[in-house]
């Protein structure tokens, strides 16, 4: 077993009630969640921001630059990484790739630096992945030992997890592999929008397995891993696995939208090109093998229960009842 992998012994926390905890990217999608319920929980949350602080709890910090005062680190138990250029914003242009690699291994190096030269390194250092680590793989059953897969995405999260890797020995790191996150935003911004003008539509076949995770898990997930002593690749995702098309046709259920439409493969991966197919087209049955033997309990189990946490509330949608049984969708009038 690689010494990245082995179980670590956490050192005691300051303060098992209330931990001090460091995040970067905390302003976006799921940083602001995590930060929520981090606070609720009654941690004490400082977050890293790139302009000027306008709270006491924001510290200014270039990671480009690799510029982060080593004694901020000396005064909290956790780090929490999620910093990382958007995947959702295409197309990937070559210059665009690049940032995405960029964006990942800057922060995180800089983080994983500032902990090495801490004189007193934080007890883990919990650092943002993906699952497209693993690839295209219809049909295999994914866990955490699983081999890396073939693409873009795969060749982004080695390279981001090697880097993690060099922050201090006695720092437990958990490189948390996020998958499709359900929520007011995020990876469903684009279908939700489809959605809303009655362009719900089915990617290609609709067979590909999509690894969902509710946005309220994802987060939970995370604070979970903060006091686990689980190291090394953590699979986010949701206990059950659900098609792609399972996903998109609920969502226009609850929106009480049209469901008509199909985007071809060859189209999306015209339009899209090597984002298409990753993002889109690719199949993975991936299992939450470690989150689940650690005793992590989720709220939402399904990809529908996922969806009707949010929708249609938060999509601004009325509520309608008596809707046909056929794709939740009301029946055209003849002509």
């Amino acid at each position: 077993m690689p010494a990245s992998e082995r179980p670590a012994v956490p050192r005691r926390l300051r303060d098992k009630r209330k931990m001090r905890v460091l995040i970067s990217g905390a302003s976006g999608f799921i940083g602001t969640e995590l930060s929520h319920q981090l606070r609720e929980d009654g941690h004490d949350v400082l977050t890293l921001v790139r302009r000027q602080p306008r709270a006491e709890n924001e510290i200014n910090w270039a990671p480009t630059a690799r510029i982060l005062d080593s004694s901020l680190i000396d005064s909290v138990d956790a780090v929490i990484n999620l910093s990382g250029a958007s995947l959702a914003r295409l197309p990937w242009t070559a210059s665009y790739k690049k940032e995405i690699l960029r964006s990942r291994l800057q922060t995180t190096q800089a983080l994983a630096e500032a902990m090495s030269m801490a004189s007193k390194p934080p007890e883990v250092f919990l650092s943002a992945s993906a699952v497209g680590f693993y690839g295209d793989r219809p049909g295999e059953r994914l866990t955490e030992a699983s081999s890396r897969g073939p693409g873009f995405l795969g060749d982004i999260v080695e390279q981001w997890e090697q880097v993690a890797q060099i922050r201090p020995a006695k720092t437990r790191l958990v490189t948390f592999r996020t998958g499709f996150v359900i929520g007011n935003g995020g990876s469903l911004g684009p279908v939700i929008a489809l959605t809303r003008v009655g362009l719900g539509s089915r990617f290609g076949t609709g067979g590909d397995i999509w690894p969902w995770i509710s946005l309220y898990d994802e987060a939970a997930a995370i604070r979970h891993l903060l006091t686990s002593k689980l190291t090394g690749p953590v699979n986010l995702v949701g206990p059950t696995p659900a098609t792609s098309d399972r996903i998109t046709r609920h969502v226009a259920k609850q929106m009480h939208r049209w469901y008509d439409f199909v985007v071809p493969t060859f189209a999306i991966n015209l339009g899209l090109r090597e984002a298409g197919p990753e993002l889109l087209l690719s199949s993975q049955q991936i299992v939450p093998e470690k989150l689940l033997n650690d005793g992590f309990v989720y709220r939402h189990n399904t990809a529908e229960e996922a969806i009707d946490a949010f929708l249609p509330e938060k999509a601004g949608l009325p509520k309608k009842a008596g809707l046909p049984k056929k794709a939740g969708l009301p029946k055209r009038k003849k002509r």
